[in-house]
């Protein structure tokens, strides 16, 4: 299922243009013990949609939401082909009218995208024991390359502070896999 939802002329706040592949994040796969084996799950900014159809494939409902409404397509197409339990959908999250569902998901995944204004709302999506796990760049990454936008570009130990109060389960900062990053997992607390 596609819908399209805001579509804006404006460059992508998207910071993994200068390392795309279809596998997913080391990030992600070497926690998979910390993540749910059942429940919903979403792909924020999924791109081609990596992590989305890896959670999928693990047996969670799941779904994914990009911008760019040519991805999005060709994930659609696949999953439908593939018999996926994954729907996905053009959203612009920066366009300022689009909310996440409180309580929805048990796990959500963000990788290689900062918008800081959404992690509020990232934390509120989470439903109580739900699993945040997040991965982008640090500014220390620009001396090295791409992406060089500050806007786009963690401060140390910024990931930390904006996961608050999430209970870290793991987290790295530093040098991984040739990218300046910081990586975080962090759990909702049960009511």
């Amino acid at each position: 299922m596609v819908v399209v939802v805001g579509l804006g002329g404006r460059p992508r706040n998207r910071t993994s243009a200068h390392h795309v592949t279809s596998l997913p994040s080391h990030w992600l796969t070497s926690n998979a013990h910390l993540l749910p084996h059942t429940g919903d799950a979403l792909d924020v900014a999924c791109g081609s949609g990596r992590h989305a159809r890896w959670l999928a494939e693990r047996g969670l409902r799941t779904t994914a939401i990009d911008r760019d409404a040519g991805a999005i397509e060709v994930l659609a197409a696949e999953a439908a082909r593939r018999n996926l339990a994954l729907n996905a959908y053009v959203i612009d999250l920066e366009s300022g009218t689009f909310a996440f569902t409180p309580d929805a998901y048990d796990v959500i995944v963000v990788v290689h995208y900062l918008h800081r204004s959404l992690f509020p709302s990232l934390i509120e999506a989470l439903r109580p024991g739900g699993v945040l796990v997040y991965e982008t760049f640090t500014r220390a990454q620009a001396a090295r390359g791409r992406p060089t936008n500050p806007a786009f570009l963690l401060e140390a130990g910024e990931l930390l502070t904006r996961v608050q109060p999430l209970d870290v389960l793991a987290s790295r900062e530093g040098d991984y896999e040739g990218r300046m990053v910081a990586s975080v997992i962090a759990r909702r607390r049960s009511t």
